[in-house]
């Protein structure tokens, strides 16, 4: 007789190792590891996070192919030649953008400051621009100042229709 025995089968092996051997081939039971409760609260943040950030792009790519509310009148001013020129880092520009909301886009925007205020570029010195923001329509007359829309409807007949 065999002193070594298996416990489930009562098979007899001669060595230890066979024994063994069986055990691992025939009733092998995978030890469970406990869960990281942590690590997967923490692999669930992360996904959480990065789902709403593909949100969130998404959203402002949704918003952005939107048509600005002034879109038309921007387009009909730049039509009819009316052009802005006006500086990156000048307030009462940045004023006159924001009347337009997204529409800006639509409306002859010329940029006179160099880099670092560094001076004025040579298109509107030849245009005699002396101060931000210069409106100049297609008659060449100049009104300078941030306008209201309904100052350069009147100036360019173009209509304030809202989308």
């Amino acid at each position: 007789m065999s002193e070594f025995k298996c416990n489930e089968c009562n098979k007899e092996f001669s060595s230890k190792e066979a024994l063994e051997m069986h055990n691992n081939s025939k009733h092998f039971v995978k030890i469970k590891k406990p869960i990281n409760k942590k690590k997967l609260r923490n692999w669930g943040i992360f996904f959480g996070i990065v789902i709403l950030l593909v949100l969130g792009a998404y959203g402002l790519m949704l918003n952005d192919a939107k048509p600005g509310k002034y879109d038309n009148f921007a387009q009909c001013l730049s039509d009819k030649g009316a052009k802005m020129y006006g500086a990156y880092w000048c307030p009462h520009c940045q004023d006159q953008k924001q009347l337009f909301g997204k529409s800006f886009d639509k409306v002859t925007y010329i940029e006179c400051s160099l880099p670092n205020q560094g001076g004025q570029n040579e298109l509107c010195n030849n245009q005699n621009i002396t101060s931000y923001p210069t409106w100049e329509f297609a008659e060449g007359d100049k009104q300078l100042g941030a306008l209201s829309l309904e100052t350069l409807s009147s100036l360019t007949n173009c209509s304030i229709n809202t989308k």
